[in-house]
């Protein structure tokens, strides 16, 4: 499981470490892809494994399946961390995301999430605003 928020810079290389906390699991293959919200998806590959199942089953004769496999598989990359941690995230994904140089990084239970640093501190702002109104909405759904 991955909680917290972490933040950090892209090097030169366009290399980034991953926090000693969300690689304690000794998880060294990943897939790097496209998120929702503008931010960079990064699942370890057992999880992207189920992941890929489930798309599978998706009724690819439904316009919005066929696009979400499009957006959500051809940014994907397979990714080993390096000796130091750290995984290269391609200029593609880079610029999907809006990275420059710095990130968030957070867990987000089954994945980490790479954001660019502004377009994070944005989301988090109009977020909490509607934390609570969200939270009751979850709730009446039982959730």
């Amino acid at each position: 499981m991955y909680l917290g928020e972490y933040r950090y810079s892209l090097d030169q290389k366009g290399r980034l470490v991953l926090p000693a906390k969300l690689r304690g699991k000794k998880i060294t293959s990943f897939v790097l892809t496209r998120g929702l919200d503008r931010c960079l998806f990064l699942y370890p590959l057992d999880e992207w494994k189920g992941l890929e199942k489930k798309i599978r089953e998706l009724p690819m004769a439904k316009r919005e399946a066929r696009s979400f496999l499009r957006l959500l598989v051809s940014g994907a990359v397979e990714s080993r961390l390096d000796r130091q941690g750290r995984l290269l995230v391609t200029k593609s994904l880079a610029q999907y995301a809006r990275i420059e140089k710095e990130v968030v990084i957070i867990g987000a239970l089954n994945r980490i999430e790479i954001w660019a640093k502004k377009s994070w501190e944005e989301y988090l702002e109009k977020s909490e605003r509607s934390f609570e109104e969200i939270a009751q909405k979850l709730v009446d759904l039982g959730i």
